[in-house]
């Protein structure tokens, strides 16, 4: 799905790339900085260190988020302790009770809940609500499904019933780039199942994670719901005997040391990492009516998705249509904060990311690659990038093998099916990929045999509350 075009002034980007034509610039700055809190027990806790959260549109401080302390932790993980029992033996229709009223006075902050999110991710307010509300669907999504009990025999020998229990307070670890959604992903489904949870955002982006702890205070009972901010509290989680299951979006590198830190008390783990999903079109596509769709598959949140198309393989038939269609729909795309009305993207989420853009980007193109948009920061400040398309790439490139997980796509010509197949799975990521072809059963086909979590169609991603996800691999 793409967003709606606007009309706005036009900038050059930085440097010798090709000129940027819509960029709107950045809004006024933010007032004084915000002093979110945490939530412990149900009760509004502060603390003494606090880390600065930075307008990725702007660079200004616009928060002080707390920093938790260990023994804040180990309160938080005690009062989920506390909690779990009474939680636990509630009926599943209060639990859902009590999730379904929390939805709603989300609902009633979504506004708020949305300016903040713009204020510390950078995205378009308009896909900050869209955010809130899909994380909201899927909250009564998630409510809607039953968790009855399935007799597994029932015989003149023995009568075998399955019951699904709760394992006991959850730490829910997310990153960045979907803040809202991704804590609605873990908490629901974990406080209908009667497990109580400690949720932990991300300490680049942590503003609307504690603005939901702030929100829930006083709709579950004391310790069922708790938030905290700070850089190494992720750790103490995953390591902490009394969390009985961690559930963690992110890198690879840091689920790899979740995973190890969780392993010295057993505890189960649920592990949605990075990906480096490819996409590939076959021959007999319509350029003009895919080329759109293509584009934000890759382009979408500013390339910060998990599932997003990172690698994009194309036919020497197509090879240069495709290129020029995706170039003249990146020359139309309306770049800057996204509290500025008609932004279809914002900037990258944090300077480490946008600097890692700009590297494999100057990389690939000192190796002899051709970048047709984009290919330089925009300048001045905030962490700008403009959509990029470096085509004459191949297999080796970091731009290729790593992911880049920004505004940056490398398109790759193939040989032929089988070609493009090898390619797309020599990669140590599994998490998604896509084909792309007009005889969907020909391209399904083709599908089945990506090495991956999920395979679409003609799409790229597509999710929803009752379709399973995730990687293999090193993706989860």
């Amino acid at each position: 799905m793409s967003p709606p075009s606007d009309a706005s002034r036009s900038a050059t980007s930085a440097g010798s790339a090709p000129p940027v034509l819509r960029f709107t610039g950045r809004c006024a700055a933010a007032e004084n900085p915000l002093r979110p809190t945490m939530t412990i027990d149900g009760a509004e806790v502060t603390a003494h260190a606090t880390v600065e959260v930075v307008n990725p549109a702007t660079e200004e401080v616009i928060a002080h988020a707390p920093e938790c302390t260990r023994e804040q932790l180990d309160a938080a993980v005690a009062g989920s302790e506390r909690a779990f029992p009474g939680w636990s033996a509630l009926a599943y229709e209060k639990r859902q009770h009590a999730v379904l009223g929390f939805a709603r006075a989300v609902e009633r902050h979504r506004d708020a809940l949305a300016d903040l999110l713009v204020l510390e991710q950078g995205k378009p307010r308009e896909r900050a609500i869209g955010e809130i509300n899909a994380s909201l669907a899927y909250a009564r999504a998630f409510s809607q499904m039953a968790l009855d009990s399935e007799i597994l025999e029932d015989s003149s020998e023995r009568r075998v019933e399955l019951h699904r229990r709760p394992v006991g307070p959850v730490g829910a670890i997310f990153p960045w780039n979907y803040p809202v959604l991704l804590a609605f992903w873990k908490l629901a489904p974990a406080l209908l199942a009667g497990n109580t949870i400690i949720l932990k955002p991300s300490p680049l982006a942590p503003l609307t994670g504690l603005k939901l702890g702030e929100i829930a205070r006083g709709l579950f009972p004391e310790g069922v719901l708790n938030v905290l901010s700070g850089a190494e509290a992720g750790a103490w989680l995953a390591s902490h005997p009394g969390v009985r299951k961690i559930a963690f979006t992110g890198s690879i590198a840091t689920g790899k040391k979740v995973m190890s830190e969780a392993g010295h008390s057993l505890k189960r783990l649920t592990l949605e990492l990075g990906g480096n999903d490819a996409g590939i079109v076959l021959a007999d596509i319509d350029v003009a009516q895919m080329a759109d769709d293509l584009f934000w598959a890759a382009f979408s949140n500013c390339g910060q998705v998990c599932a997003g198309l990172k690698r994009l393989y194309v036919p020497n038939s197509l090879y240069d249509e495709l290129c020029d269609a995706l170039a003249g729909i990146a020359s139309k795309v309306v770049i800057g904060d996204g509290r500025c009305p008609g932004v279809q993207m914002g900037p990258v989420q944090n300077r480490a990311q946008f600097q890692k853009i700009a590297a494999l980007v100057d990389e690939a193109r000192a190796g002899g690659t051709t970048v047709i948009h984009g290919g330089a920061p925009i300048g001045g400040k905030g962490y700008f990038y403009p959509p990029t398309l470096v085509r004459d790439i191949g297999d080796g490139a970091r731009l290729v093998e790593e992911e880049q997980f920004g505004p940056a796509l490398p398109i790759i010509r193939y040989r032929d099916v089988e070609d493009a197949l090898a390619r797309a799975n020599a990669s140590r990521y599994g998490l998604g990929g896509s084909v792309w072809g007009r005889n969907t059963g020909n391209a399904a086909a083709v599908a089945s045999r990506l090495e991956t979590g999920s395979a679409w169609v003609n799409q790229h991603p597509s999710m929803a509350a009752h379709i399973p996800f995730g990687g293999i691999k090193e993706s989860g």
